[in-house]
């Protein structure tokens, strides 16, 4: 499975993929690297945003694509997601795109292409993410792509530090769902 858009080559990751994987994610939200783009958690959250175990256990979950986007020309790592096959639906999580890449087009081809995946592939009628609740920015940018506020909320893993230290106690995630 490759698919080109303008600049970008689509490709499924492999295991020799995870430490650039790893970098790619970190430096999308956490410290002062992230704070060149415009998805920066860094206000929120301190600590790892991953880590290679984690990375790893995607790779080889059933029903999970980790998909990357790399520049046609170079193959350089410029954006990642996650696509996960759920009953009739798809979930879309771990998206990164390069701080210095972003606000550019090549998140919207991402996602784009994670959708044509899960409706064409995998037939999914519907796909959904969490998104922290104070991200009004990623919000917003999620609904102008067609998802929609459901207004389930679930809680922050406070004090599981694979998922962060958080700067605040009332972080919450909310689920975006959009029909495909």
């Amino acid at each position: 499975m490759s698919a080109t858009t303008p600049d970008l080559l689509f490709r499924p990751a492999t295991e020799a993929d995870v430490a650039a994987l790893v970098e790619l994610v970190e430096s999308a939200y956490r410290g002062d690297a992230s704070r060149a783009g415009w998805t920066t958690e860094a206000d929120l959250l301190d600590g790892q945003r991953t880590d290679p175990q984690a990375v790893a256990a995607l790779l080889a979950a059933p029903d999970t694509l980790v998909l990357l986007a790399e520049r046609a020309a170079t193959g350089e790592l410029l954006a990642c997601c996650q696509v996960e096959r759920r009953g009739d639906g798809a979930y879309f999580g771990m998206f990164s795109v390069h701080p210095a890449r972003q606000g550019g087009g090549v998140g919207r081809a991402v996602l784009a292409e994670a959708e044509r995946i899960a409706r064409e592939e995998w037939r999914a009628a519907s796909m959904e993410m969490t998104v922290i609740v104070q991200r009004t920015d990623l919000i917003a940018w999620y609904e102008r792509r067609g998802f929609a506020r459901t207004g389930e909320l679930s809680p922050f893993p406070y004090g599981d530090e694979r998922f962060g230290l958080p700067k605040r106690d009332d972080l919450a995630f909310e689920k975006l769902v959009k029909a495909l």
